[in-house]
């Protein structure tokens, strides 16, 4: 089999998912599907029975929240053999070449173990989610500034985001959003998979990082998916936590840079 793809949930809402779920599957090649239900109750397996015909594997954690990274682990792992691995919010939406057109590309380029599409809001607006390696001083800003005095630090964001590329063409990514990360599957299972100790939050830019360490993290603007895009940690004092939480363990890991 070529492509395996993972989802995770946790509360959402289910017409939401299901778009989600009918954009992969309108994919015409074979996928193994695995879902990882992180929610309090598995109300949400019923969107998934509209689709018996298909080899959808659903997990309910029986209100085990264990996270994003390690839920997407548990789906990684049950995957024998396939070329491609596919992890993706349930928050997106694509057309049907979208995954065909980016295998094509990690077929012709080896020493691409990491890709991601151009990413737009529903109403057609690029999302700047392709970004450098943060620093301390970078995460507070974005988090912690009010966007009116952001202004004053406006060239700095815009250079974090790589907003100079014109996100027009090709290229290496030092931090790639984890909303749709395909990888070539080999060179996932060589630098190992999600971090378990990022609960939320981050974790797409250490895997991103450690693919960057040995192979090549790309951004390919030739296709596009939609994100809905939720920020749920502007919103919740409980997800900002988890993100100071999470931003603390990255510098940690990797060193502490303020800027």
């Amino acid at each position: 089999m070529k492509l395996s793809a993972s989802l995770v949930l946790y509360k959402n809402a289910p017409d939401i998912v299901r778009n989600a779920v009918i954009s992969l599957l309108n994919t015409p090649i074979t996928i193994h599907f695995s879902v990882v239900d992180n929610s309090p109750t598995s109300e949400l397996s019923q969107v998934f029975s509209e689709f018996q015909d298909f080899d959808i594997e659903y997990f309910h954690n029986k209100g085990n929240n264990v996270g994003f990274g390690k839920a997407h682990n548990l789906a990684i792992r049950t995957v024998k053999k396939c070329k491609y691995h596919l992890v993706m919010n349930p928050d997106v939406y694509f057309e049907p070449n979208v995954l065909i057109e980016l295998i094509k590309y990690l077929e012709t380029n080896q020493d691409v173990g990491l890709v991601t599409p151009k990413i737009l809001s529903p109403n057609g607006e690029i999302q700047y989610l392709c970004k450098r390696n943060p620093s301390v001083f970078i995460l507070f800003a974005r988090r912690f500034i009010p966007r009116i005095l952001q202004n004053l630090f406006k060239g700095y964001l815009n250079w974090y985001e790589m907003r100079e590329t014109g996100y027009n063409r090709v290229m290496d990514v030092p931090y790639l959003s984890g909303c749709f990360m395909l990888f070539r599957k080999e060179y996932l299972d060589e630098i190992g998979y999600f971090d378990e100790n990022i609960f939320m939050y981050l974790e797409d830019a250490d895997i991103t990082r450690r693919m960057s360490q040995k192979y090549r993290a790309i951004f390919y603007p030739h296709v596009h998916i939609y994100h809905h895009w939720a920020r749920g940690s502007y919103k919740s004092l409980r997800l900002m936590l988890i993100t100071i939480q999470s931003s603390f363990y990255l510098f940690n890991k990797y060193g502490w840079r303020l800027f």
